[in-house]
């Protein structure tokens, strides 16, 4: 038996060999999916805009009132469609009620006979101090005349157009009138024609009056202006501007806001929810049951938006004039889910095919762990796209509704009822139609470019093109 001999090495025995390995590291650290989401959208730049501009929408929407507490709903008639008003200045006026006029005595109302031509008046003058409130013209009598015509212009007159006629006398000893109609901070031109009962004078007499700022003694009282006629006083400050009705343009986007946010967000929310759950019901089980799910989905698809709305109208009893949020609403969630029904099914289809899935199964995962674990986390992107990409379409369908009468209805603001009451005075004071237009524009616009970016974000697919 041949006999082998034990080594037992030590330390000694060996020698240290230095090995320089050169280790690659990860420049990459591991991500979630959601952070890995997140640094996609902020290389975004378009869609990293538009979530700070839905930021800024939001904190317009609700903590904008508590800052600008102006109620939309108070007219301010010394003001009626301005367009920015800031350190406004007026002028404290008397209220006397109507001004009657100057009637002359010893100047026959009625003129004995008819006189071959009329002459035009030779003075005319304004008497106290002419503002918003009423401008007092008077002027010299004219023989032969049975009463005077008063014309008013914004710019200076011409033979064959003196401008509107504002007024009338009613006798030719009457030779005095007040103007109140829609006055303005800026100049008139005034020109009184005779007339003797049938045809007019061609020949006038013109006056140009600089119209200021006033404000009636009550009123200012009743703001809070201290002040004593003939004195100036500074008015509320408008930053956008005021309507046709002197109401603050600022204020009444912040509460239309308020509406416009509602449906554009809770009907989403509501529908984009249901039809998540019927969806991935229908795509889950599969079978026969989702070809009669989706049957059902593609019965609502037909269904006509604003014959529903009509219908629901008359169903909760609102009339004409009356806002039917709620109406709107309804038919928003009823009519508006299978969109996302279908994205839903088709993404957890796809999932319930995938082998972690089968896996799952084959280890004894129940239908509830399949869908909270898997179905749900993997579908999330699709769902909040369908999300980002219906809020835009229900606040431009508020807007269209509530423009066509059929939403919200005045004074209750909405951006669409003030674009309604907007078009009507377009051409002379179009910030009231500017304002409401651009905000329900931005907000569509930033909201379809935050989905494009989230679309983006979302989809696992962008990762490995990176």
């Amino acid at each position: 038996m041949t006999q082998v001999a034990q080594y037992n090495p030590n330390a000694g025995d060996f020698e240290r060999v230095t090995v320089s390995l050169d280790v690659q590291q990860l420049t990459r650290p591991s991500l979630s999916y959601w952070q890995d989401a997140w640094v996609r959208l902020k290389k975004n730049k378009r869609a990293l805009a538009s979530l700070y501009i839905v930021i800024a929408l939001i904190l317009f929407t609700l903590i904008g009132p508590l800052i600008w507490r102006v109620d939309p709903s108070v007219q301010d008639l010394d003001q009626i469609s301005q367009f920015v008003s800031f350190n406004r200045k007026a002028v404290i006026t008397a209220s006397e009620g109507v001004w009657e006029g100057v009637t002359l005595d010893n100047f026959p109302a009625e003129p004995e006979e008819l006189p071959d031509e009329l002459a035009a008046t030779e003075k005319v003058e304004y008497v106290g101090n002419p503002t918003t409130q009423g401008v007092r013209l008077k002027w010299a009598p004219v023989e032969g005349a049975a009463a005077y015509v008063v014309y008013r212009n914004e710019k200076a007159p011409d033979p064959d157009d003196l401008g509107i006629p504002v007024g009338e006398t009613d006798a030719g000893n009457i030779v005095g009138y007040e103007d109140r109609l829609k006055l303005e901070e800026r100049t008139y031109y005034y020109s009184i024609v005779a007339t003797d009962g049938m045809d007019e004078a061609d020949t006038h007499k013109t006056l140009g009056v600089a119209v200021a700022q006033g404000i009636a003694l009550e009123e200012a009282q009743r703001r809070g202006l201290e002040g004593q006629v003939g004195e100036t006083v500074t008015l509320e400050a408008h930053p956008l501007g005021t309507d046709y009705l002197g109401r603050d343009v600022l204020a009444r986007l912040m509460y239309g806001a308020r509406i416009s946010m509602f449906i554009g967000i809770v009907a989403p929310l509501i529908f984009v929810a249901f039809g998540t759950f019927y969806g991935g019901m229908a795509g889950f089980i599969g079978g026969r049951i989702d070809r009669y799910l989706m049957a059902i989905s593609d019965f609502v698809v037909a269904l006509p938006f604003l014959l529903f709305m009509i219908l629901f109208k008359i169903t909760f009893g609102i009339g004409p004039g009356e806002s039917g949020v709620i109406p709107m609403l309804v038919a928003l969630v009823l009519l508006s889910w299978p969109s996302t029904a279908r994205l839903v099914r088709g993404q957890v289809m796809q999932q319930r095919d995938e082998g972690y899935v089968q896996a799952a199964k084959l280890l004894g995962a129940k239908s509830n762990y399949l869908i909270m674990r898997h179905m749900i986390p993997n579908t999330m992107g699709v769902i909040l796209v369908s999300l980002t990409f219906s809020v835009p379409t229900c606040i431009f369908t508020e807007a269209f509704l509530s423009f066509i009468g059929m939403g919200v209805a005045p004074p209750t603001p909405s951006w669409g009822s003030m674009c309604n009451e907007g078009i009507k005075t377009m051409l002379s004071h179009p910030h009231e139609l500017i304002y409401p237009a651009a905000m329900i524009s931005i907000t569509v616009l930033a909201f379809n470019l935050l989905g494009d970016g989230l679309r983006d974000a979302l989809d696992p697919r962008m990762r490995s093109r990176e």
